[in-house]
């Protein structure tokens, strides 16, 4: 369930971006995708991975460009998560 997850996110990510930043399925690939991460590790490692200490500038972008998303700014959104997921996975 997890991987499919995973794997419809980033379609309707990648879909999302396709249609010049469709707002709509940017948030929603960003949901599947987190929630396909939480079906595939569990929810407490998924937990602890994002709000380490040295990862919390990361996370902190990562998420805060999925409010924005949800907020319908979906290429500042993208961007703000972008250099969260850089930062969260160097």
């Amino acid at each position: 369930i997890g991987v499919g997850l995973v794997g419809f996110g980033l379609f309707f990510l990648l879909f999302g971006m396709l249609l010049y930043f469709d707002s709509v399925l940017l948030a929603f690939g960003n949901i599947l995708f987190l929630s396909g991460l939480v079906f595939i590790i569990g929810f407490k490692r998924t937990f602890t991975f994002f709000f380490q200490r040295p990862k919390l500038k990361g996370t902190s972008f990562f998420f805060g460009g999925l409010l924005v998303v949800l907020m319908r700014w979906p290429i500042l959104g993208m961007l703000l998560e972008a250099y969260g997921f850089i930062t969260l996975f160097r």
